[in-house]
């Protein structure tokens, strides 16, 4: 197996993803959460903007990047029938 894997490598991502499920486990997604809510009605403007240019640029949602269950731990919806 190589090292490299597109832009990042192997041992990058796996501590990404041991870092991510960790966060989720420590109970402190809620928090970060309301933390990263708009503190104003201009912020909240201004979130929105920039998601509907970002949107306008994108060719679609790639579910292809999406993780697959097994790794983070939610049935997939095979798993559900």
């Amino acid at each position: 197996m190589g090292k490299v894997q597109g832009e990042g490598d192997y041992k990058s991502a796996k501590k990404f993803d041991d870092d991510e499920a960790a966060f989720v486990k420590s109970g402190r997604v809620d928090r970060a959460a309301r933390d990263a809510e708009p503190k104003s009605q201009a912020e909240a403007d201004e979130m929105k903007k920039a998601e509907e240019t970002g949107r306008s640029r994108s060719k679609g949602e790639d579910t292809s990047a999406r993780k697959p269950a097994s790794r983070t731990g939610d049935k997939s919806p095979a798993d559900t029938k």
